[in-house]
C-alpha cells in the first residue's frame, strides 16, 4: 500500500503536520458522531467540543456516553453535548435516533459516520442483516438519508465515513451478503469497510450531480488501538490485533486527525479520502490518500447503492438536498 502523490493543498497540510490544535473555531456548528463514547468517536467528539462545537454524541449504551461528557465537560466546562441512543445495526433505533435529531434541530453542519465492529463470530442484526454489514454500512447509509436534508440547511456541511485500509482487501459478497454459506470473520469486516468506500464515493457524485452543497468525505484511522480490536473479535484475531500488534498502534486522539480534518478544515474538497501520512498509511498526520480502484468504480458504487437502498428501505431524496448556500457557509 503507498501513498498517493502529495501536491498542492495536501502538500502543504503534510508540511504542517496538522494537528487537531489547528481545527478552527466551531461555535454554533452541529455535530453528530456516531460512536462518540470510546475510541476514535470520543477522541473526535473531545476535540470538536474544545473547538466549540455542538456535538450529538450517538452511542448505543447511553450510560458510556454520559460518562463521556463528563469526562468532556470535566476538561471543558460549558461543552456543548447530548447524548442520544443509536444502535446502527438496527434500523428501527436509526430512525428514531434520526426522527429526534430532526425534532430538535432544524439543520446539521456534519455527520462523522465514525461507529463500527469487526470481526466478531457470525451474527445478524434485528433486520436480518450480517451484523457487520449491517452497523458499519447500512446503519450508516439509513442515517445519511434519513438527514440529508438537515445536513443541506447546514454551514459548509459535510458527511465524513470512515473507513480502513482494510478497504482494499474487501469486495462485496452479493450473492451471500448475510454469510450463509461461507463466513469469516476477517472477510467480512473488510467487506464492510469497502462498502463505507464505496458509499462515501458514490454519496459524492450523487450530491455533485444533484448540485447539492453537502460534501462526502471518507477517512481512515490507520492503526490506532480502540475497542475495536478487543470487543467483538475472538481467536486469533483477538490476539493479533489486541496483544501482538498492540505495540504498533498509535493513540486515538493521532487516529482520529484524518477524521477531524475531513470534517472542520476548510478547502477540503468532496471525494477526497484523509488518511494518515506515515509509511503504508498506518500511523501519521492527515493527508489525501488513494481509495483502491476497486472501490472508485461507478459500477459497483450503482450496484451496492441499489441494494442498500433495497434493505433498509431508505431513498434519498436529493431534491431536497439541493439548496443555496448560506450567506454565512464558510466553503
Amino acid at each position: 500500500m503507498t501513498p498517493s502523490a502529495i501536491t498542492g493543498n495536501v502538500c502543504r497540510m503534510t508540511q504542517q503536520r496538522w494537528t487537531a490544535e489547528q481545527i478552527q473555531d466551531q461555535t454554533e456548528r452541529v455535530f453528530v458522531v456516531t460512536g462518540a463514547n470510546s475510541g476514535l468517536g470520543l477522541a473526535t467528539t473531545r476535540a470538536l467540543a474544545r473547538a466549540g462545537g455542538h456535538v450529538i454524541l450517538a452511542v448505543r449504551d447511553e450510560e458510556k456516553g454520559r460518562r463521556a461528557v463528563a469526562r468532556i465537560t470535566a476538561e471543558r466546562p460549558g461543552a456543548s453535548l447530548e447524548v442520544r441512543h443509536l444502535d446502527l445495526a438496527d434500523l428501527d433505533s436509526v430512525r428514531a435516533f434520526a426522527h429526534g435529531v430532526r425534532a430538535d434541530h432544524s439543520r446539521l453542519d456534519v455527520l462523522v459516520n465514525n461507529a463500527g465492529v469487526m470481526a466478531p463470530p457470525r451474527s445478524l442484526s434485528s433486520q436480518g442483516h450480517e451484523l457487520q454489514f449491517a452497523c458499519n454500512h447500512l446503519g450508516h447509509l439509513a442515517l445519511t438519508g434519513l438527514l440529508l436534508d438537515r445536513l443541506a440547511l447546514g454551514r459548509d456541511p459535510r458527511v465524513v465515513t470512515v473507513s480502513s485500509t482494510n478497504h482494499r482487501q474487501g469486495r462485496l459478497f452479493l450473492d451471500d451478503l448475510a454469510g450463509e454459506r461461507s463466513y469469516a470473520p476477517m472477510k467480512f469486516y473488510n467487506q464492510s469497510k469497502f462498502a463505507n468506500a464505496v458509499f462515501g464515493l458514490e454519496l459524492h457524485r450523487r450530491l455533485t450531480a444533484a448540485g447539492s452543497p453537502v460534501r462526502s468525505l471518507l477517512a481512515h484511522p490507520g492503526y490506532t488501538a480502540t475497542n475495536l480490536q478487543t470487543s467483538a473479535p475472538i481467536g486469533m484475531v483477538k490476539l493479533l490485533f489486541g496483544r501482538v500488534l498492540a505495540p504498533l498502534a498509535q493513540a486515538p486522539e493521532q487516529g482520529a486527525l484524518p477524521q477531524l480534518y475531513a470534517a472542520t478544515e476548510r478547502g477540503v474538497e468532496g471525494g477526497q479520502f484523509i488518511g494518515p501520512d506515515g509509511v503504508a498509511e498506518l500511523r501519521g498526520h492527515p493527508t489525501r490518500v488513494k481509495p483502491s480502484p476497486a472501490a472508485a468504480d461507478t459500477e459497483t458504487g450503482h450496484r451496492l447503492w441499489d441494494v442498500s437502498e433495497q434493505l433498509t428501505g431508505i431513498r434519498f431524496d436529493f431534491a431536497h438536498a439541493h439548496q443555496a448556500h448560506r450567506p454565512d457557509s464558510s466553503s
